[in-house]
């Protein structure tokens, strides 16, 4: 798998390769799917949820280009795969997940994670983010939401960067914003298609 991502060019950085060696999918996987765990495909979890494919996660975390010292914030836990990624390459990690049921099996799972003393696993409403732990040097969205939730933008430290799918309920383009002296620039990267945010600041509660 990661022999792939490397050809075709989702992983560039030896960082974020060392960081896929390390953490092995099939842990994160329900056991149904470990046959698939593998490919480069989304996985169901439960409740409309999914792991994204491993191209999209390697696309994320290099836009993201986290630093050693760097304090994450992951609005979206899903499986705890990407949450034991960043936790590689990162500080501390806290990862706010909305469905009780989603954030018992990401626990679970992160027990296998080599990083998990670096992880806090939260359960909340993540359009709202984390105040407690502010500023965040990178925050990553792994579900889309209509807009930049206001309370993300004002968590992230000056010079920090969010990676966030904005757009529709299927179809997202996916941003990477940065925030530098209190402005915000932002790019597109491409069209993406996530999960929802659900939330005060994302679509309507199912």
């Amino acid at each position: 798998m990661v022999r792939e991502l490397i050809r075709w060019k989702y992983i560039k950085s030896e960082r974020v390769k060392k960081a896929f060696l390390e953490v092995d999918r099939a842990h994160f996987v329900p056991r149904e799917y470990r046959d698939q765990a593998y490919y480069d495909d989304p996985i169901p979890i439960g409740h409309s949820q999914t792991i994204s494919a491993p191209s999209m996660v390697a696309i994320m975390l290099e836009l993201l280009d986290v630093k050693e010292g760097s304090k994450v914030l992951e609005i979206g836990t899903g499986s705890g795969y990407n949450a034991c990624l960043l936790a590689s390459l990162a500080k501390k990690v806290y990862t706010v997940e909305r469905i009780p049921t989603i954030r018992d099996f990401a626990k679970k799972n992160l027990e296998k994670c080599p990083y998990r003393d670096k992880i806090i696993v939260l359960l909340g409403d993540g359009s709202r983010g984390y105040p407690p732990e502010v500023p965040y040097d990178r925050i990553i969205v792994t579900c889309g939401a209509p807009d930049i939730p206001p309370p993300l933008i004002e968590q992230l430290a000056n010079g920090g960067v969010m990676v966030i799918p904005i757009g529709g309920t299927f179809f997202q383009e996916l941003y990477v914003v940065e925030k530098r002296e209190k402005k915000i620039k932002k790019r597109v990267w491409g069209d993406v298609a996530f999960v929802p945010l659900v939330g005060k600041y994302g679509h309507r509660w199912a």
